[in-house]
């Protein structure tokens, strides 16, 4: 075991609310701490640190000993919290799996940005919180956006309350088209059969249907589903209301070729969402967003309740990582 020299500290790119600051940094500072010792350290502070991501939303990891996948799932491990698969999940992301527990975070091209979401909000199964591991930093660009939602709904309530309360009373449905293979040039670009877990259309149609989804097949062999009526605002751990949801994402992103003509967001009713209301909603988020500038070697972990993130686009080799927890 190694001497510890491990603190919470302050830098420029952070946050202060009334409660927390945004994100919490917690930085190791001695050089010769090895991986035995950080995961023994994680496994003393464990509660602590789930403390401290309850009032943030976001922990920033820097300074430790990890350059590696394997380090990265023993990272993850010593929290002793059960996972979330990759190969089990509706994401529309195309990933690769590296270990059980550590796939990469997306295989879109670096000049292609990912809007803020929360992670699989568009789908009834989502995650609880997120681990993102930095194997290798971009030469430029390639932050991760982070925005803590309750205090965006806060700010929206302000803005449109009656908004808010259509959102809480009717929910959303998201309208997307999956492809009859995945395309990882596209930030939704998994295909149907990799997303729903099936081989052909009519295990696919059995699945969607215990899903709740309404569907059609297009004449390419892509499937267009809508999701049920899912919530658009959610209770975080912490008792605070957040805009837990995939809007933004979709509202900005979701504008390649394959949807042109349907309405990738609508409220739970069908009716739909207010393009005006919207744009206000991405600004508000944008002003309250952080960037992590990744540095070799950090590990983020995210309430995905409280906390949407992203992706901005970049310039060289970037390879980040993440481990889903259920």
């Amino acid at each position: 075991m190694t001497k510890m020299n491990i603190h919470e500290t302050r830098a420029a790119f952070q946050q202060s609310y009334s409660d927390s600051v945004f994100p919490t940094l917690i930085i190791n500072e001695e050089r010769e701490l090895d991986l035995p010792s950080s995961i023994a350290w994680v496994k003393r502070e464990r509660q602590r640190l789930f403390d401290m991501l309850s009032s943030s939303g976001t922990v920033l990891f820097r300074g430790f000993p990890l350059s590696a996948p394997e380090d990265f799932d023993a990272f993850v491990e010593a929290f002793d919290e059960p996972g979330f698969t990759y190969k089990e999940s509706l994401s529309n992301a195309v990933r690769v799996n590296l270990t059980d527990r550590v796939f990469t975070a997306n295989e879109a091209p670096p000049e292609v940005g990912i809007f803020l979401h929360h992670e699989m909000a568009q789908t009834p199964l989502f995650p609880s919180k997120l681990y993102f591991f930095c194997e290798t930093a971009a030469d430029t660009g390639g932050e991760t956006p982070v925005c803590r939602s309750d205090i965006l709904l806060d700010k929206i309530k302000e803005l449109d309350p009656e908004f808010v309360q259509t959102c809480r009373d009717k929910q959303v449905k998201y309208s997307l088209i999956m492809p009859d293979a995945d395309d990882p040039e596209s930030g939704q670009g998994r295909g149907w059969q990799s997303t729903l877990g099936v081989d052909t259309r009519e295990q696919a149609e059995v699945r969607l249907e215990k899903l709740g989804y309404s569907w059609k097949w297009l004449g390419d062999g892509s499937l267009r589903t809508t999701t049920p009526a899912l919530p658009a605002i959610r209770e975080a751990d912490n008792g605070r209301e957040a805009f837990f949801n995939q809007l933004i994402a979709a509202f900005l992103g979701w504008a390649d070729t394959s949807h042109t003509g349907i309405h990738k967001i609508a409220f739970g009713d069908g009716s739909a969402m207010p393009e005006a209301t919207m744009q206000k909603v991405c600004d508000l988020a944008e002003e309250l967003t952080v960037n992590l500038p990744w540095q070799a070697g950090d590990v983020a972990l995210v309430d995905n309740f409280q906390v949407m993130h992203g992706r901005r686009p970049f310039v060289g080799r970037r390879r980040v990582l993440a481990s889903l927890i259920a």
